[in-house]
């Protein structure tokens, strides 16, 4: 049922954007389940990140903001679209989080008919957001966000309770009020995710992905 020649017509973009803790993660991968690695591929705003972490001391790495739109390589983030969108192979280094010990991964992006790009500013960047055919908002409770943050930068990440409430308060909530909230009323899809319900999302994922295949492939 594909309208699309899969040689030479641009893939169909989608864009994922949700606060921290909104299970945004958890949406993906149970989205990328419904597909084979040459049917989808997947560009993260977090790949694209100026490393500056490795330098810093645990003090300076917890007052540096990374949630404002210049912490990100808005121009290579871009670059990179485009060269998928262009049948391109990207090569990048996968982002560490700061993390000293941890080696990066090189990732291989390889192009597919459908894309997904996901980041907490990609609404915001409007060349970005202008190569977007499905928006997708995932949000939850203030709440309920918070408490998954804390469970993942206290055990992932090795944060202390007052680091990741400091970065909470100063930084995670501002950047969603000013940089993604705004654009709330323009995607198309908007998912509540408050529950731990994993059938919920998978549920979506399925209509969604079903909607696609019909579509795209």
């Amino acid at each position: 049922m594909g309208n699309q020649d899969s040689n030479n017509s641009k893939p169909f973009i989608m864009g994922i954007a949700g606060g921290s803790g909104s299970g945004k993660t958890f949406f993906l991968n149970r989205f990328l389940d419904h597909f084979t690695s040459n049917e989808v591929c997947l560009v993260s705003q977090d790949d694209y990140y100026f490393r500056v972490g490795h330098t810093m001391t645990k003090e300076e790495n917890k007052l540096y903001n990374f949630d404002v739109p210049e912490t990100i390589d808005r121009e290579h983030f871009y670059s990179d679209i485009t060269k998928l969108i262009n049948r391109e192979t990207i090569y990048k280094k996968e982002y560490t989080f700061n993390n000293p010990a941890a080696v990066p991964k090189v990732l291989e992006i390889k192009p597919a008919p459908i894309m997904i790009v996901e980041g907490l500013f990609i609404f915001h960047f409007k060349e970005i957001a202008n190569l977007l055919d499905l928006k997708i908002f995932i949000e939850a409770d203030e709440d309920v966000a918070l408490a998954r943050r804390l469970k993942r930068d206290l055990e992932e990440r090795g944060y202390s309770n007052d680091d990741v409430m400091y970065k909470w308060e100063n930084h995670v909530v501002p950047a969603y009020k000013e940089f993604l909230l705004p654009y709330k009323n323009v995607c198309e899809q908007v998912i509540v995710n408050n529950t731990h319900i994993a059938d919920d999302i998978i549920q979506v994922t399925e209509q969604i992905s079903k909607e696609l295949r019909e579509k795209v492939l």
